[in-house]
């Protein structure tokens, strides 16, 4: 029975030895790492070791730079391609452009995506909600996606190169 004594008594030992460590670690953490930092901060910095950690910025300025790193990437995904028509080539004339887009997206992220890809910002973005055409292959019947248009009115003598690889 002695024997069976010492063995909890170690794996106790054992036990507060690792709290005591935890706790350790848990101060060098908060000791190092500035206020109002959370974990999750703190791993992102140690996963991307080649970046350094940029000052947070108060104020506008700072919704500025949070909203410019959020759209940035989407463009693509609201754009999803520019229609070439007959109609949309009458509309190049008047510097107005036409794409299909995102069926979730809005006036003013179609906006930003345009200014984002090719530079010029819009005077002014008509949408335009189509639905999908029933169709018939055979003995079965269907229903094409509903997809949305953009049609993007450019400033005069602002141009958007569409047409290069057509």
């Amino acid at each position: 029975m002695g024997l069976f004594g010492k063995k909890k008594n170690e794996e106790k030992k054992d036990s507060a030895k690792k709290k005591a460590d935890i706790v350790k670690a848990e101060k060098e953490i908060k000791s190092t790492s500035p206020k109002g930092t959370s974990m999750k901060d703190l791993y992102q910095e140690k996963a991307k070791p080649g970046k350094t950690s940029q000052k947070k910025v108060e104020g506008k300025e700072a919704k500025k730079e949070t909203k410019k790193k959020a759209g940035s990437g989407r463009a693509y995904r609201v754009l999803i391609k520019p229609l070439i028509t007959e109609k949309a080539a009458i509309l190049n004339t008047e510097s107005k452009y036409v794409f299909s887009v995102a069926t979730n997206a809005n006036k003013i992220e179609i906006a930003d995506a345009v200014e984002e890809v090719y530079g010029i910002k819009p005077i002014a973005v008509n949408i335009i909600k189509v639905s999908g055409k029933k169709v018939r292959y055979g003995r079965t019947f269907g229903k094409r996606k509903n997809w949305k248009k953009a049609i993007v009115a450019l400033p005069k003598g602002k141009s958007i190169n569409i047409y290069e690889g057509v």
